[in-house]
């Protein structure tokens, strides 16, 4: 049952955006975030600040028992030897799970702070966007080329009610606040100039929001964020 109380009320998307309900209680936030604009604020407000959190956390190095494990829990067969496909595949499925973990372990981490290069041309980044709280459901996939081309392709075929669409944005500054790149047809690709995008850097925001047809009446997102993910350094020339 929905707490009426608001900070309960927030503690349990908090909640839900971690992982931590069973599916009926699930199932009841989904239901909020779609119909309560102050209930999606709250879920947009905890995704920005689980993914500030993890920017800070060091990059850790699965262990070979670790990998076992997944293989395992995938019905793969550790006698085979996977193809360079499936490396990556396998590594991209790992990536997703290992971030599920760390979101949790973010509420008793501590946590230590994380000193960034300034980016430098001809860099390529990669964004998975997924689903708040559902770590291991990718949705859409962005590729940004050393030129600052920005591909967004879809791994789903969202369905998206009539009168409503989804908007693309990203947040460099959170001062700034976010900043519209246009609108996106469910279920197809987008190809955008470097022109549009601007400077890309490592820890991006990169967010798809279902809005009314037309877009957000305002300069950030009025509804509830879909899909969510950070730009991450993928190459350098």
């Amino acid at each position: 049952m929905i707490p009426h109380d608001p900070e309960e009320r927030r503690a349990l998307i908090g909640e839900y955006l971690l992982g931590l309900l069973d599916e009926p209680e699930a199932a009841e936030v989904r239901q909020l975030l779609d119909e309560d604009e102050q209930a999606a604020r709250m879920a947009l407000d905890w995704e920005r600040h689980f993914l500030e959190l993890s920017d800070r956390l060091p990059a850790q190095v699965p262990s070979p028992a670790l990998w076992l494990r997944i293989r395992r829990s995938l019905g793969l067969h550790a006698e085979r030897r996977p193809s360079a496909l499936g490396n990556w595949w396998n590594s991209l499925l790992a990536w997703r799970l290992t971030a599920a973990v760390l979101a949790v372990a973010l509420l008793v981490a501590v946590l230590l702070p994380l000193l960034r290069s300034p980016d430098i041309a001809g860099q390529r980044y990669t964004v998975v966007l997924q689903q708040p709280g559902e770590a291991a459901q990718p949705g859409w996939v962005i590729q940004v080329g050393s030129d600052g081309t920005l591909q967004l392709d879809p791994l789903v075929a969202d369905q998206v009610p009539e009168g409503r669409a989804l908007q693309f944005w990203t947040l460099v500054d959170p001062a700034e606040g976010p900043r519209s790149l246009g609108l996106v047809e469910a279920g197809k690709p987008l190809r955008l100039p470097a022109e549009q995008i601007g400077a890309v850097q490592a820890g991006q925001l990169f967010e798809l929001t279902l809005e009314p047809a037309g877009g957000s009446p305002y300069d950030r997102p009025s509804g509830p964020v879909l899909y969510i993910g950070r730009a991450v350094l993928a190459s350098a020339n």
